[in-house]
């Protein structure tokens, strides 16, 4: 019969003969045997550093995305206040192409007024 101590060693106990019997324990329930849990282990550090990787690369795309976003919106104010000068442009050239055809309709109306432009018959004049 065993007493005090002796039982706590039988389930589980400490030390190296703990171990080895955890490591069997671990072995029994796994069938990748006693590595295992150290596989585990290493497979949920894999997971949380290729976890952080993606969210590190889901940072850079939202990054890269709110960049493009805000570069498509100033190009939209950019082709808006260049649409607005092009009509603005297109309203001046209107109003300077009406007050050209004012002037050389004046322009005109003088000249068939004045007597310096009046054409003449030279040969009658001769005579």
């Amino acid at each position: 019969m065993r007493g005090g101590a002796g039982g706590a060693r039988s389930c589980g106990g400490s030390g190296a003969r703990g171990a080895a019997r955890r490591e069997a324990a671990a072995a029994a329930e796994h069938p990748s045997g006693i590595l295992s849990s150290r596989a585990e282990r290493t497979h949920s550090t894999m997971m949380n550093a290729d976890m952080d990787a993606v969210e590190a690369e889901n940072r850079v795309e939202l990054e890269e995305k709110t960049r493009l976003i805000n570069q498509v919106l100033e190009l939209q104010h950019t082709l808006e206040d260049l649409s607005a000068r092009v009509d603005a442009v297109k309203e001046e050239n209107l109003k300077l192409k009406s007050e050209n055809q004012v002037l050389g309709q004046y322009i005109e109306n003088l000249m068939s007024a004045s007597s310096v432009f009046q054409t003449t018959d030279t040969k009658s004049k001769r005579k």
